[in-house]
């Protein structure tokens, strides 16, 4: 990838004794909206910590717009938007009050950029005298984007963005990210949601701070490389055990309702399975191939990972 504009290589970060990012290294284009996915745990915070410069790294490094984030930090915290997974900003402050805050800090004010926040901001602005604290997940994650927007990032780093927040505010979330995408503007957004990974332009699927797969949503699902089937029984409580016994599984994982189960035989059918079950004393086996999703390929990718 040339000029990246974020370039991450050999990241590592201890806490004591637990390693939080692992020799991590990822390459991130202008224009790009690049998500990091994966559970509590997997050391997204961290990595957006280091980013935005408020953490040192162990060793390893990392660029943001070409600078350095232990040497260049001034540089950097200039031209890039910070959104934290917990809600920061100032409770007892207006939603106004604290965007002109936050304008203020870099130098320029609401008036003078309101055209960069304004697709966001007039969701919110009819409540603008309105303490920051008393504000929904909703809104306050609008108000949180609009600070880091106003003084025109280059990058914006958000952390966990939607986390809390209802499917309805988490859809429009999603619609303003593309649009700031549209404008020229590097989006890197972590999330332990899998079903957010497909929203993204690449991803990178994170476990215990190392990433297991860095590709496009529709690649990684792709490359799941076995048949897939959706299991289900009237004894769901043993129906895992019994598939993790037969001869050929390859992987079998709760998933919902049903369990998702990959076979080393490829020749296995939906028939062969049930007859399986039933032999087993199973009753009303149903058994129906699937296609894979992005969670699909992160959980085998995790149990490979672990049996490693």
């Amino acid at each position: 990838m040339i000029n990246p504009h974020i370039h991450i290589e050999g990241l590592t970060k201890s806490y004591g004794n637990e390693k939080a990012l692992k020799a991590l290294s990822v390459d991130i284009a202008k224009g790009e909206l690049f998500g990091f996915i994966g559970p509590d745990g997997a050391g997204k915070t961290t990595l957006f910590r280091l980013l935005a410069t408020l953490l040192l790294p162990d060793s390893g490094s990392a660029e943001v717009l070409g600078y350095d984030t232990v040497s260049g930090y001034k540089e950097i915290r200039k031209q890039i938007g910070y959104m934290p997974g917990k809600f920061s900003l100032y409770q007892d402050l207006s939603v106004e009050e604290n965007l002109n805050f936050f304008a203020g800090i870099h130098g320029t004010t609401l008036q003078e950029n309101y055209h960069l926040v304004q697709d966001i901001y007039q969701h919110i602005e009819p409540f603008k005298n309105r303490r920051a604290g008393k504000l929904s997940g909703g809104m306050k994650q609008k108000l949180a984007l609009s600070c880091a927007l106003i003084h025109q990032p280059k990058v914006l780093l958000l952390d966990e963005p939607t986390t809390g927040v209802d499917a309805v505010s988490r859809q429009e979330f999603w619609e303003m990210l593309k649009n700031l995408k549209e404008k020229g503007i590097t989006v890197v957004v972590s999330t332990p949601y899998m079903d957010e990974a497909a929203l993204c332009d690449r991803v990178a699927l994170m476990q215990k701070g190392s990433v297991l797969k860095i590709n496009t949503p529709q690649q990684i699902t792709a490359e799941f490389g076995h048949a897939l089937f959706s299991i289900r029984s009237d004894t769901m409580f043993k129906l895992l055990g019994d598939l993790l016994q037969l001869e050929n599984t390859h992987a079998a994982f709760r998933f919902g309702d049903t369990i998702h189960f990959t076979s080393h035989n490829k020749e296995e059918t939906s028939q062969s399975i049930a007859n399986n079950l039933i032999a087993q004393g199973h009753h009303n086996v149903v058994v129906e191939p699937v296609l894979p999703t992005i969670e699909d390929c992160f959980i085998l990718l995790m149990k490979m990972e672990n049996n490693a």
